[in-house]
């Protein structure tokens, strides 16, 4: 197996959160990517795309796995994890998977020697302690016998959220007050084992943070939701930093760590959802629904992301670079001098040299596929361009007062230009010349991807349904119990 070397870097890597404030003793050591973007505003899709290199026509995921999924991300793509492992990378998956947890869609079988965690959103099984959510959710029932009791929309209380070790549940239902600190827990001892072995590692930490249910160590039901945000945000920061800090006990100068998120904030999960900032998505909001998650506004897709690497990546430094999740799997890649999968086309890029300060240069053109806000899923209906973004369909997500924003169909699409109306308030007069010069630029190169596409080896995902693929260790007993941890 390849060791470490100073051309061949160790990945310790954690991504996928949906939202961080850094702790200001370290942010100043960090390059921060102020226009960065998951490739879908919704967790298979994104997760799906971040581990591809692909957009979700390429690589068919294109909407979330439910706990009845026989399928998950198809087994012919290729996952950056794979790609390292071949290389000689220990690789390991600690968090939320939510790709398929049926058969060989589970980590273990696609590319990481290490998995533990959840097989998908925490808030897809009971628990004993459910935390906060909007509306709450009862606790598992506790009785063998099958509870009366009528759960609330979106609540599970059959099934208790499992909890994995490789390949064996070893708790169910999972304990959310203890969760992150055992993922935090498995991620040192993963960094600790990858490096007294030698062997250079990649770790893919896909915490769950910031996604309801929310919890704190110190819960009481008269805490108001800011309030839970806030603390669970402090929280995970302090979870990250543990991590962080491990890695630098070990071989700072030899490991870099990315960070970033999956989607925009929950809104219809109201003061339990965080907040888009200025990605307000006015247009939108003026006439109902969401503009965040599920949806292709600014505040659906665009996410915090922070490189560090001390003396590769420079320290203080912001990127207006527009950037994406795409990018992670070339980008490891090309630093982990491995080469990518042949015969398929990917959408995201090598920015080493941004990373490294050498470039401004990212994406002219970037897709934001139909996410479940409006149009069919996966569908590229907007379009970035440089500054400017083009919507053929609008839509608002379930908003927190229950509100839905109409679909509508735009044959001149609405275009903004985001450097002067971040908020996407009010899209360029569809008479400029401005406005007919974007316009031709957007067209071409959306026939150009889907042409692309057309040409590619693509994959279809399995999105069949059995109630005997959910995860139970114990059937025998209500919500499935069993305790091995």
């Amino acid at each position: 197996m390849r060791r470490p070397t100073d051309h061949v870097p160790q990945m310790g890597r954690r991504c996928l959160v949906n939202f961080w404030k850094g702790r200001n003793k370290e942010c100043h050591r960090m390059d921060r990517f102020v226009d960065f973007h998951a490739p879908a505003s919704t967790c298979s899709p994104s997760r799906a795309s971040l581990l591809t290199g692909r957009l979700g026509l390429r690589n068919g995921v294109t909407h979330n796995f439910a706990i009845t999924s026989v399928g998950g991300l198809p087994l012919n793509e290729t996952t950056l994890a794979q790609v390292l492992q071949e290389a000689g990378y220990i690789t390991g998956m600690i968090g939320k998977w939510h790709l398929g947890h049926h058969g060989l869609y589970q980590p273990n079988f696609r590319g990481f020697s290490y998995y533990f965690g959840i097989p998908y959103s925490h808030d897809m099984g009971c628990s004993d302690t459910p935390g906060y959510n909007h509306p709450p959710c009862p606790a598992c029932p506790p009785a063998v016998t099958v509870s009366e009791s009528s759960p609330g929309k979106n609540c599970y209380l059959d099934v208790g959220l499992p909890l994995y070790e490789n390949l064996l549940i070893v708790e169910q239902p999972a304990n959310l007050m203890n969760l992150a600190e055992k993922f935090a827990e498995k991620a040192i001892e993963f960094i600790q084992q990858a490096s007294d072995s030698g062997r250079p590692f990649f770790l893919y930490l896909a915490l769950t943070h910031m996604h309801v249910p929310l919890t704190v160590t110190h819960q009481s039901a008269d805490l108001p939701g800011q309030r839970v945000y806030k603390d669970s945000l402090w929280e995970m920061d302090n979870l990250v930093g543990r991590i962080k800090d491990k890695v630098d006990s070990i071989s700072k100068e030899n490991t870099f760590l990315w960070f970033t998120g999956d989607n925009g904030p929950w809104s219809q999960k109201c003061e339990l959802a965080g907040h888009v900032g200025p990605f307000t998505g006015l247009w939108q909001m003026n006439r109902g629904g969401s503009s965040a998650k599920q949806t292709t506004w600014e505040g659906g897709h665009r996410v915090p992301a922070i490189a560090y690497w001390p003396g590769r990546v420079p320290a203080n430094v912001t990127s207006t670079a527009l950037l994406s999740v795409l990018d992670i799997f070339p980008t490891i890649a090309s630093l982990a001098q491995v080469s990518l999968p042949p015969q398929r086309h990917f959408d995201g890029l090598d920015i080493s040299e941004v990373l490294f300060g050498h470039s401004q240069t990212g994406h002219r053109v970037l897709f934001h596929p139909n996410s479940g806000a409006a149009g069919s899923f996966g569908a590229l209906e907007t379009i970035r361009l440089e500054q400017y973004k083009a919507f053929y369909i609008t839509g608002g997500a379930e908003a927190c007062d229950g509100s839905l924003g109409p679909e509508q169909h735009h044959e001149l699409p609405l275009i903004f230009n985001l450097q002067e109306d971040p908020a996407e308030c009010a899209p360029l007069d569809s008479s400029s010349t401005v406005y007919q010069n974007i316009l031709n630029e957007v067209m071409g190169a959306l026939v150009d991807v889907l042409e692309d596409i057309t040409s590619d080896n693509i994959s279809v995902a399995d999105y069949s349904h059995d109630s005997s693929v959910i995860p139970c260790c114990n059937a025998l007993k209500m919500a499935c119990r069993c305790q091995l941890l």
